[in-house]
């Protein structure tokens, strides 16, 4: 019997990732911390979106864009940064999606920007994300920023879900033998509202600097 590549689920798996939309849409690799950094600053990142709960959130969120919120990580975030390598281990091993430090910019709007942790463009074609959190509380349910998280990063590269993990530790030590997870479907009220506020956003960022 004659085995033809066509039909070899890894092969299919990169040819439908080698011709997905996502791909013309690359601006930056973290790798390059300084060029990945000023990419960033220049758009709307799931990280300014998680921030936008509402239209009176706009406006502290363009003081943060510009100014910046004197933050730049705690004992929390070092260990979030040590863990992901070993999560994203577990997320290919157990669900195949790669992990990922590439920036994109949405199809219509070069200013909307995501970072996806991780994705895979499966033989169907279809695009599925991954976004990896660490945290020292048990989750009842995902948290909503890292929603608005989940939905921005899904219609920046038109993803059609995204696999949420997180890790609970204890004093920093992992709490489980796995981590969590949950899948969350691409929902396009959500994504329509993300991206008027976006927008609302980009708007006052102009009418700050332009003052």
């Amino acid at each position: 019997m004659q085995f033809s590549a066509a039909h070899d689920p890894a092969v299919q798996a990169r040819l439908a990732a080698s011709v997905h939309p996502h791909l013309r849409r690359m601006v930056a690799d973290s790798s390059n911390r300084v060029a990945w950094l000023k990419a960033r600053s220049r758009g709307i990142t799931a990280t300014d979106v998680a921030a936008l709960a509402s239209l009176s959130s706009i406006r502290n969120a363009a003081w943060q864009k510009l100014h910046g919120t004197g933050f730049s990580g705690n004992t929390y975030t070092d260990h979030g940064r040590v863990r992901e390598p070993e999560i994203a281990k577990w997320v290919l091993r157990e669900h195949g999606i790669i992990s990922s430090s590439t920036l994109y910019h949405a199809e219509a709007e070069k200013r909307h920007l995501a970072t996806p942790d991780g994705l895979i463009v499966r033989p169907s074609g279809d695009l599925e994300l991954c976004e990896i959190k660490t945290t020292s509380k048990p989750w009842r349910s995902i948290p909503r920023p890292y929603l608005r998280q989940v939905w921005w990063q899904q219609y920046v590269l038109g993803a059609e879900r995204t696999l949420v993990v997180w890790e609970q530790h204890e004093d920093f030590v992992p709490v489980g033998a796995e981590p969590m997870c949950r899948w969350v479907d691409r929902d396009e009220d959500q994504i329509a509202i993300l991206v008027s506020l976006a927008n609302a956003l980009i708007d006052e960022l102009h009418a700050i600097t332009t003052r």
